[in-house]
Formats: C-alpha cells, structure tokens, sequence
C-alpha cells in the first residue's frame, strides 16, 4: 500500500512540474515592462498608476521616469521610450518626426501655483497685471508699489525678489507662460509660452523639475517661483492668490482647477492648450501620455493598449486623491477608441 501510493506521489509531482515547466514560457511570454519618461507634473500621479495596476494586471510592470516635458517629447521622437508624458501637448511638427506615429491621450489636469517664501507674510495676491510684470522683471522687489496695491495692509519686505524657475524644459514651465502670454502683451513679447523660454530675469535661480523648484523656494527667502500644485502642498509652501479672468483672487485648489477646465472643449486629436479660462483659478493645464500607433511587436502593443485602458478607466479614481482633475467620461471613451482601434 504505501510502495503504490508513493509511485502515485511521484507522478503526480512530476505531472505538476511538467505542467509548471510547459505553463512557465507561457506566463513569461505574457509579462511585459512598459519604460516611460517625461513630464514632473504628473510624475507623482503616474507612480501611483504604476503601483496600482499591477493589483489588477500583475503580468504589467511600468516604470516611470520624471525627467520633463521637453526630455519625454525628444524620447517619444527618438523612439526609445513605451510611452512619453508632457504637459505641452505636441505640435504638427514634432507629431511629424514621429516614424511610428502617435497618440495624445490625456490622463489628467491641474494647477500651476505660484509659490513664495516671505517669513511673516501669509497671504499674497497677485493681479492680472502684476503676476506677468514680475515674471516678465518689469517688478523687481518686494515692496514694489503694484504689490503692495493688490496687499493692502501686507508687510511686504523692501528686498530683492528671487526668481526661481525650470533649469529643463518643462509641461509645468509652458503652462505658466501660456497663461502669462494670455494675459500680458508685454510678458508674451518678451519671454512668451515655451517649456523652456529664455528669462530675462535678475537673481534667477533654476532648479531641475518641480521637486528642484519646491526645493529651492523652500529653502530661499525672498523666492518666489511655479510648481504644481500637489508640489506645492506636499512641500508645505504658501501659495499666491491669482486674479482670474472675472477678477477674482483665487486660491490654487482641485475644486478651482476642476471649475477651471470644466469648459475645455477636447478636438479629435485631444490637443487643448488652456490659456485664460473663464473662471475658476486661472494657470492650468492638462498633461497627455504620448503613445505610438505602431509598436515592434503585437504583445507590447497588447500592453500599452492594457495600460492605457486601464489608466482612463480604473486609474482616474486616484486622480482625486493626488490633486488631479480627471478626463471627463465622454472623452475618456473616445480617447479608448482611438487607441484601441489604432495601437497595433
């Protein structure tokens, strides 16, 4: 009796190993690892994609790389990315230089803040005239008479301002100076909407991304600079009021930019550049994921088709959470056909 029940044992672990052994190519053939890189907007959003997927598709690995907008548009150019992330959505031309062709699928919206250090002052507004002029450096101090007309009252130091802005090209950077443009005939002549202008500023300090910035205006008195917003209240820095089209001074928030983009109106090619909107905190913008229409095989095509799926449809939960405004649904559904009819 036991002599028969080991040789059953026996074969019935070697049946499992052969099993597993002849399952094993299968389940590998199936993994795959996504590379993307680009835009530090959205780089702590896309990490908690990234984390969250594989609770759903454990056979999907996706890294991510926040190096900027203008580094993730030359990668998806290149070729040598899975997918590019930018908040400046891609032009006719650099589309263009795309031999694989490619796919704007936008994933969130935000805020920009404008964020400052002044020991002692809690509270800042900034005009629609004032904003531009000091980033245009037509306002050089602190105690300028045009902010102190938009503080009244405010104990605004008689120092210099510290410019910080993006040492890289930047979504974030063209978002700003969209708007700046939008706003100011002076400010769009001279430095204009561009993920890497060239400022023409006194005191100028660049750091790399939006963690360089946050960094840097945490630990300078008298800076003043933009970051996204999850940035700035993930740092703990105080943010600027900012006068919007109806002459309102608006606190950056989710509820502000959601009020903000709610009018964007999205073309078949999902480009929208947000400039003044109508209400709402006014320096916003969306961030797109770049996707190729023609990938080397048909199972990494299967999986930038399963991540980006997965990403307007179950991802778009968490976008709340990290600050994020999310795609509305009519679009979302029309983003998915795209992709799902084109990526191959």
């Amino acid at each position: 009796m036991n002599f028969l029940s080991t040789i059953v044992n026996r074969v019935v672990a070697t049946s499992v190993v052969t099993s597993a052994m002849a399952l094993s190519p299968m389940l590998s053939a199936q993994a795959q690892t996504l590379n993307g890189a680009g835009a530090t907007f959205p780089a702590p959003l896309y990490e908690r994609y990234a984390r969250e997927v594989t609770k759903k598709h454990p056979e999907l690995k996706v890294n991510y790389q926040a190096i900027g907008s203008g580094g993730g548009i030359r990668q998806t150019i290149n070729g040598t990315v899975d997918f590019g992330a930018s908040d400046a959505a891609m032009t006719d031309a650099e589309i263009a230089k795309v031999k694989n062709g490619v796919i704007l699928v936008p994933t969130a919206g935000g805020a920009v803040s404008v964020v400052y250090n002044l020991p002692g002052v809690n509270t800042l507004k900034l005009s629609r005239a004032t904003l531009p002029a000091i980033f245009a450096g037509q306002i050089k101090d602190w105690n300028d008479p045009k902010i102190k007309a938009d503080n009244p009252g405010v104990n605004l130091p008689n120092q210099p301002i510290k410019f910080v802005v993006r040492a890289d090209g930047s979504g974030t950077t063209f978002i700003f100076t969209n708007h700046l443009s939008a706003i100011s005939g002076y400010f769009k002549g001279r430095i204009g909407a561009n993920t890497a202008p060239k400022w023409t500023l006194p005191n100028v300090l660049k750091g790399k991304g939006n963690p360089g910035v946050a960094a840097l205006v945490s630990r300078t008195p008298g800076a003043i600079g933009y970051v996204e917003y999850d940035y700035a209240t993930k740092n703990k820095l105080k943010s600027a009021q900012i006068q919007n089209k109806k002459g309102e001074f608006v606190t950056p928030s989710l509820a502000a930019a959601n009020s903000a983009l709610s009018t964007v109106s999205f073309p078949s090619n999902y480009r929208v550049f947000v400039n003044d909107p109508s209400q709402g905190y006014p320096i916003v913008g969306l961030t797109w994921m770049m996707v190729y229409k023609q990938y080397p095989n048909a199972a990494k095509a299967a999986a930038v088709k399963k991540w980006i799926n997965w990403v307007l449809k179950d991802g778009q939960q968490f976008n709340d959470d990290m600050n994020y405004t999310k795609i509305p649904a009519d679009v979302v559904n029309r983003v998915l056909q795209t992709v799902n009819g084109s990526v191959r």
